[in-house]
C-alpha cells in the first residue's frame, strides 16, 4: 500500500497531551474532566506495561493508539489489549490506523505476547469491519456493569 504521504509515529509525550484529550472526548462522545485525565495520562504514559503511540505526517498529529500489557493467567503469558484507538476524521481509510497496528503487532511479537485483544463499544458497527480488515477476529462477547 503506497500513501501519497510519509507516516511518523512515535512515542506519546507530556507536549501531546492536548491533541490526547481532544481526541479521546471525540471518540468517547464527551468532555472528560482534564485534571483527572491529565493525572490519568501523565501516569499511563510513564508506565512500562503500556504503550502510546501517536501518528504524524509532516508534523501534524492525526491519530493514536494506546495498549496495555498483562501478564493473564488464563492465557499463561502476556496479552496486550488495544484501549484507545483514533483517527482524525479526514485522514481514515488513508493507511495511519494500519501503521499504527503494524507498531503494536511489532511490539507484541518483539516481547513474545500471546495476543492482542480490542473491544470496540457496540454503537460503533462500522468497527468491526475495520477491526476485522486489520486481522481481528471476533472471539468473545464483553459485559460491564456501569458502576459511574
Amino acid at each position: 500500500m503506497s500513501n501519497e504521504f510519509k507516516i511518523q509515529i512515535r512515542k506519546i509525550t507530556i507536549n501531546d497531551f492536548d491533541f490526547i484529550y481532544d481526541s479521546i472526548c471525540d471518540l468517547g462522545s464527551e468532555a472528560f474532566d482534564v485534571n483527572i485525565f491529565k493525572e490519568i495520562f501523565v501516569e499511563n504514559i510513564s508506565n512500562q506495561n503500556y504503550v502510546y503511540l501517536i501518528a504524524e505526517i509532516e508534523d501534524e498529529k492525526v491519530g493514536l493508539i494506546s495498549f496495555h500489557v498483562q501478564n493473564l493467567l488464563h492465557h499463561c503469558g502476556l496479552v496486550g489489549e488495544i484501549q484507545e484507538f483514533y483517527i482524525s476524521k479526514s485522514y481514515r481509510g488513508k493507511g495511519v490506523g494500519r501503521s499504527l497496528i503494524h507498531k503494536i503487532i511489532d511490539f507484541s511479537k518483539t516481547h513474545n505476547l500471546k495476543s492482542i485483544e480490542v473491544t470496540t463499544n457496540k454503537k460503533r458497527i462500522e468497527n468491526v469491519a475495520v477491526y476485522e480488515g486489520l486481522g481481528f477476529k471476533l472471539s468473545h462477547n464483553k459485559f460491564t456493569i456501569n458502576l459511574a
